[in-house]
């Protein structure tokens, strides 16, 4: 059995040296257990498929999809990744430590805070259907400018104060005040990520993202952690 598993190996192995940017010392290990395990041995257009090799690479998934052929192909793979997202609320929210923290920019240069006016409904009253009443108010959201992994990003924004969060799939993080509305913005503003046209990309549980739907809500379990 370990002589067949061997030879098995062996020939992974080799397939990859075959690969044009396929990087053998990083992505050797975990490439040849993703393709012995049968979860990146398809079309990377098959929804299913796609998010089982993306969970078993991991946080190699952007070093090493091309050692599988499953990267992005085109710069309308990338925007329709980044468009989708993953949401939460925070109940340990505390709103005047995000308000003092993003009171002045960041002077390490990690995170950018903007302020976005909103205008919320305010009417309460069917019979003032025909009456709009906004109440203007001043949003703020911190993106964070490296791509993140999705429980980086939950950490750092809880740690913030932030009353949520929304995590892009391609590894752009966005802190979530208490005055806004909708989770913020829903595009990526991340200064940084992706860097260079390059997909960061996270290990998440099945389980918590649906790849169907453009925008997920997650219910956080300690376990997971």
């Amino acid at each position: 059995m370990f002589y067949v598993y061997s030879i098995s190996i062996t020939v992974l192995l080799s397939m990859l040296r075959c690969c044009y940017s396929c990087n053998e010392a990083t992505c050797g290990s975990i490439v040849s257990k993703c393709l012995l395990t049968e979860l990146c041995t398809c079309d990377v257009k098959l929804r299913t498929c796609s998010k089982d090799c993306f969970n078993c690479l991991g946080y190699l998934y952007s070093d090493c999809c091309s050692c599988v052929d499953m990267c992005p192909k085109s710069a309308e793979d990338l925007g329709s990744l980044t468009k989708k997202s993953v949401v939460e609320d925070f109940q340990e929210a505390v709103p005047q430590l995000f308000q003092a923290l993003t009171e002045f920019p960041d002077q390490l240069g990690q995170w950018t805070a903007l302020e976005i006016p909103m205008d919320i409904n305010i009417k309460a009253n069917p019979d003032d259907a025909g009456k709009p009443k906004f109440l203007s108010i001043n949003c703020t959201v911190v993106f964070w400018s490296q791509c993140m992994t999705w429980k980086k990003c939950r950490n750092g924004c809880l740690s913030m104060g932030a009353s949520s969060y929304r995590w892009f799939h391609d590894g752009c993080c966005e802190c979530v005040g208490q005055s806004c509305v909708n989770y913020g913005l829903d595009e990526n503003r991340c200064p940084q990520c992706p860097k260079n046209g390059t997909v960061t990309t996270v290990i998440v549980d099945e389980n918590e993202l649906d790849y169907g739907e453009d925008e997920d809500i997650l219910d956080y379990d300690e376990e997971d952690m």
